[in-house]
């Protein structure tokens, strides 16, 4: 006998949350957050949440705390009620009684240069080479890594380009010549494999049409830190933190990149070469043509990413 599944109405007070959210541009990931946070104070009032009271929202996190809720979750509960205390029921009153978790910062763990080529060079494949180089090389996340299309690579301007990254902002990131060298072998062996696509995913997954998960992107980085014998917790998160922080090397890792500014004076590089062939959208057919014995001069001690786009195995100084 076929079971008949009955969906529970949306109450007034949940859909009048739901279309404020809604309104002001909350993703639905958040949304989804906010109403399970609500719905769980809810539950521990065991009555509408409307009704709270200060000492309910003190039992609360007292509850909270007392069953070992990580601070970080607190803090995101604090984000839930706060919005629905003060936007759908208009009662700042309330919110004001809110209070943020404190817990110690730590300083996230980085890789040095030395390490970094190592974790490259025990990618498995020229595919994984590319996402972990454009992750370290252009300082990006793992979604955006994931989302790029062919199209996103302006060898021209050496930018890459990231389409609603964090925030929902649009912004341009630096396309260095190593990287670009890195993309082009990829591009050639995507095409090989007929799997690229002509305006498609720079990084397909098991099918054409669809990007690569970010699950398979942390699933690789962990096996080649297992490979390259780095005993550091790495994520696909550490090669952006590695891209940022000073440290992990010993100054700028790009000292003849033009930038978006100086894309245009930098021709005597032989890295900005105008597009001649349609068929590749990376720019020239093929890493000759770009000139891989330029591309990485004045770079070798601080780039792992020139030793891996010209096929060596990386050498620390």
């Amino acid at each position: 006998m076929p079971v008949s599944t009955i969906e529970r109405p949306v109450s007034a007070l949940r859909q009048r949350m739901l279309e404020d959210m809604a309104m002001r541009g909350l993703r639905s990931d958040t949304q989804h957050d906010y109403v399970r946070v609500v719905r769980s104070f809810a539950g521990f009032l065991g009555r509408s949440p409307d009704t709270a009271t200060a000492e309910d929202i003190r039992r609360f996190q007292v509850h909270q705390r007392g069953n070992g809720v990580q601070p970080p979750t607190i803090n995101c509960s604090v984000s839930a009620l706060r919005f629905f205390f003060t936007v759908t029921l208009d009662r700042p009153d309330l919110s004001r009684r809110l209070v943020l978790a404190r817990y110690p910062r730590k300083l996230p763990a980085v890789l040095s240069v030395e390490e970094v080529g190592r974790l490259l060079e025990a990618a498995p494949g020229i595919k994984y080479k590319a996402i972990l180089g454009t992750a370290y090389g252009a300082g990006l996340r793992v979604s955006e890594v994931a989302s790029l299309k062919v199209d996103d690579i302006d060898s021209k301007r050496m930018l890459i380009r990231v389409e609603q990254g964090k925030g929902r902002k649009d912004r341009n990131a630096m396309l260095s010549p190593q990287l670009l060298t890195l993309l082009r072998l990829w591009w050639e062996e995507g095409k090989r494999r007929s799997v690229m696509l002509r305006h498609g995913w720079l990084f397909p997954g098991r099918s054409c049409t669809d990007p690569i998960s970010t699950r398979q992107i942390n699933r690789a980085i962990h096996e080649a830190a297992e490979a390259a014998g780095i005993r550091k917790r790495v994520s696909p998160h550490t090669l952006r933190h590695s891209f940022a922080n000073p440290s992990a090397g010993t100054g700028c890792r790009y000292p003849r990149h033009p930038g978006p500014v100086g894309a245009q004076q930098a021709r005597y590089d032989r890295t900005l070469r105008a597009r001649r062939d349609q068929d590749d959208p990376l720019g020239d057919r093929s890493s000759r043509a770009f000139g891989v014995a330029d591309a990485g001069r004045g770079t070798q001690r601080l780039n792992p990413l020139a030793h891996l786009a010209r096929g060596r195995r990386y050498l620390p100084s």
